[in-house]
């Protein structure tokens, strides 16, 4: 059993190590989409190089962090989140140091192995170190530490990059490593799952990278209209079947579709595609917007996302008194909708647009439908199942939501029209700005309906989420298995 007290020297070292191993991969995920317009235009890429930057790391983390948790369960969670932090570093580094968009890009996917090995680590080590009287507590610290981290994110990206450089977005990684891993060795406590089974889903978590490499693919490069766009959709959907019957059929998959039987879960998890896609699609492009057409420097860009992430980091442990309270139907079809809202009013984020009057309103709404809909959507996806797959859960959850907002950052450039040259011009750039947020906001107006029409209240003796405060607009928190009731 788990024994050691928060309030000893190695509680504040095993909760020291995992937030910033945590942070590492959580910076990176809110800062990179400030440092877009420099890194396009010291490397000379086009947008559709951009849209890579984001995506490669993604493919990677969603396609494999389901493995990465099986993995530290298996060998050792300690070993497998140093490993992952190590990995994450040196994959930093040869990001900082790319000669070129390719290079980048290949060392973006290289660091989205590292995170899909570190990220689940962090919250596991923490449930597997503290003893069961400290360990809500801790969970809530690391959370919450986490939060400040994402606040944090943009505007030291922001700094970074009009300061030193964007390559120190990057290479700002290496020294938390330096720090993170001997704190780990040294301090927090080896652990695994005894039940843990010997054999992985290897294939299916290739099958599933793979899947998602050529379906973005595919999306990115659809302008050209080429055969090679062709042969990737085709051979996508191909590896996407074949991930689904490896699924059906494996002895151990890492995603048993079982789970979906609860019509529950589907229900909330086709909810998570719609809310996400559209946050995706959202920062990537709103970034953009505020450097490219209404002029601000990436420090006053990466400082205007804030209120979104503060307002998460303030109001999200309340919002899930609320949905514990009154159902979790209300503010999953309301958050949705106030999301959508907040998007609306980014059309009047143009030219000359002032911060007061057209960016924070719109940022604020946001930010509110975002406090509205994340801790009743992560309560939900763990009341649709049974205690014991609550880990499995969040970890389909999260994943789906990484998915999702690696397809809208292919997708909406494509759908709105914009140009491989776009984010080089104001009006260009202005122009398909206006129509993809239209689309995000249709996307959350379909996610409400489904919420409304298929989300019910939870029995009383379900799990209960443990990350209370919560941070990233990007992706649900992650949870770990909970002890039976």
């Amino acid at each position: 059993m788990p024994d050691v007290r928060l309030a000893s020297p190695q509680g504040r070292w095993i909760l020291l190590t995992t937030v910033l191993g945590s942070s590492m991969a959580l910076l990176d995920s809110t800062v990179v989409n400030v440092a877009l317009p420099h890194i396009g235009r010291d490397l000379g890429a086009d947008l559709a190089a951009l849209q890579w930057t984001v995506n490669a790391y993604m493919v990677t983390l969603a396609g494999l962090i389901l493995l990465g948790g099986a993995l530290g369960d298996r060998f050792g969670r300690r070993r497998i989140f140093v490993l992952g932090v190590l990995w994450f570093a040196a994959a930093s580094l040869l990001c900082g140091l790319a000669p070129n968009a390719g290079v980048l890009i290949a060392a973006r996917a290289l660091q989205g192995v590292g995170g899909a090995l570190l990220t689940p680590g962090s919250l596991a080590l923490i449930q597997a170190s503290f003893h069961a009287d400290d360990r809500g507590r801790a969970v809530g610290l690391w959370s919450g530490f986490g939060g400040v981290g994402a606040a944090v994110g943009p505007f030291l990206g922001g700094w970074l990059v009009d300061g030193p450089g964007w390559r120190w977005v990057f290479l700002l990684n290496v020294p938390l490593a330096l720090l993170c891993a001997p704190v780990a060795l040294r301090h927090v406590p080896e652990s695994s799952d005894e039940r843990a089974h010997t054999r992985f889903d290897v294939l299916g978590a290739a099958l599933c990278a793979a899947a998602l490499a050529l379906l973005t693919y595919a999306l990115i490069e659809a302008r050209t209209a080429s055969w090679a766009v062709a042969l990737s959709a085709v051979a996508g959907m191909a590896a996407a079947v074949a991930f689904v019957a490896v699924e059906r059929r494996g002895a151990d998959p890492m995603m048993p579709l079982d789970v979906f039987s609860s019509r529950q879960f589907t229900a909330v998890n086709l909810v998570t595609l719609c809310v996400y896609a559209a946050f995706g699609g959202f920062f990537f492009l709103a970034a953009l917007q505020l450097q490219v057409v209404v002029g601000w420097s990436a420090l006053a860009a990466g400082t205007a996302l804030l209120p979104t992430t503060v307002l998460m980091l303030l109001l999200s442990a309340r919002s899930g008194e609320f949905a514990e309270r009154l159902g979790p139907r209300l503010q999953l079809t309301a958050g949705p909708l106030l999301c959508a809202a907040g998007m609306l009013l980014m059309l009047r984020v143009g030219p000359g647009a002032s911060y007061l009057a057209d960016v924070l309103p719109a940022l604020l709404v946001l930010g509110l439908g975002m406090v509205t809909l994340v801790a009743p959507l992560t309560a939900s996806v763990l009341a649709a199942v049974d205690t014991a797959r609550a880990g499995l859960a969040s970890g389909i959850n999260n994943a789906a939501a990484r998915a999702a907002g690696l397809v809208a950052v292919a997708a909406l450039p494509l759908l709105t029209g914009m140009g491989e040259e776009a984010y080089r011009s104001a009006s260009a750039f202005d122009d398909a700005f206006g129509p993809a947020m239209l689309i995000c906001a249709g996307v959350l107006v379909a996610g409400s309906v489904i919420a409304f029409t298929t989300v019910r209240r939870p029995a009383p003796d379900c799990p209960r989420p443990e990350c209370r405060t919560h941070g990233s607009v990007l992706t649900p928190p992650l949870e770990g298995d909970h002890p039976a009731p």
